[in-house]
């Protein structure tokens, strides 16, 4: 079979999209795989390079990459490809989207306030969500642009900071606890992963760096462990996910809060989800048979 890996795209996490694709080509099984670099740097070069592909496996990140774009670009023209669908991606990229999802759902998830410019910030309400604070750009990821606020003093500067990422900005509550992410692949949970940082929060480099950060494979007291993987069924079904993603969560008082949902989660050499799938007894050459026969298997395309 012939596969294309789709990596680089036009978002702020390009480099870790390069990161990823290179890890997924030199792990991918050569005696079974036709194994083509796709790098583009536009969404216009992409339909040339994937037309005659007989699968498309997306190591993107960011715009362009879990956004649901591209993904809507391969079904247009027939190319089965990697991962959760269009609708799935898009509600996921959406941090202020998914919240709400979240709220309907009634899944716990930190307290939140949207802003398009320094000038809409509410004070009084960040005052009753209480600081410290996070400051994110509402699309995006590998903690670019965001900022833990402690002081109202520091906040229009973080702001200021995420809106060169983004058009929206998160200032979300913080959750001081345990962090903890969850790997699901087909609808199932693997071995959850305790995360350790010795920063103030899981920034980039605790997520990329080697030894960035503490992540060990850890099981929780009965009545948690069983919570938590519930919630992650519950957002796997509300936001049809398929195939395989991760969902990040805190931990606080026994109580278990949603960060986000990562549909396209990095696949490094320091990321979360090979680690997990280790830990469940996948290599990370299998890990990638399962999600290509797993998603050529609910393909439509």
């Amino acid at each position: 079979m012939q596969i294309g890996v789709v990596m680089g795209g036009i978002s702020t996490e390009k480099e870790v999209s390069y990161l990823t694709g290179k890890y997924i080509i030199e792990s991918l099984d050569k005696d079974k795989y036709e194994i083509l670099p796709i790098p583009i740097n536009t969404k216009y070069e992409l339909i040339d390079r994937v037309k005659c592909l007989e699968f498309a496996f997306i190591a993107l990140h960011g715009s362009f990459g879990e956004d649901g774009q591209i993904q809507a670009i391969l079904e247009s023209i027939g190319v089965p490809y990697s991962g959760c669908g269009v609708l799935s991606s898009a509600l996921c990229m959406d941090k202020d989207t998914s919240k709400k999802v979240f709220v309907a759902e009634n899944i716990k998830t930190p307290r939140w306030i949207m802003v398009r410019r320094e000038e809409e910030i509410n004070y009084a309400k960040i005052e009753d969500m209480g600081y410290p604070v996070m400051v994110k750009p509402n699309n995006g990821g590998s903690s670019i642009g965001i900022t833990l606020v402690n002081h109202k003093e520091e906040l229009d500067k973080a702001v200021k900071e995420a809106l060169k990422y983004d058009e929206e900005v998160m200032i979300e509550e913080y959750i001081k606890g345990e962090e903890i992410t969850c790997c699901m692949l087909n609808g199932e949970v693997l071995p959850i992963l305790s995360i350790k940082t010795k920063e103030e929060f899981f920034n980039y480099s605790s997520k990329y760096d080697d030894n960035g950060a503490e992540e060990n494979a850890i099981e929780l007291p009965e009545p948690l462990q069983k919570n938590v993987e519930e919630i992650c069924k519950r957002c796997w079904e509300s936001f049809k996910l398929r195939v395989y993603g991760r969902i990040d969560m805190i931990i606080k008082d026994g109580e278990v809060y949603v960060l986000e949902i990562n549909t396209l989660p990095g696949m490094t050499k320091n990321s979360l989800f090979p680690k997990s799938a280790k830990a469940f007894g996948l290599s990370f050459s299998e890990l990638l048979d399962k999600i290509i026969e797993s998603s050529l298997n609910t393909s439509k395309y």
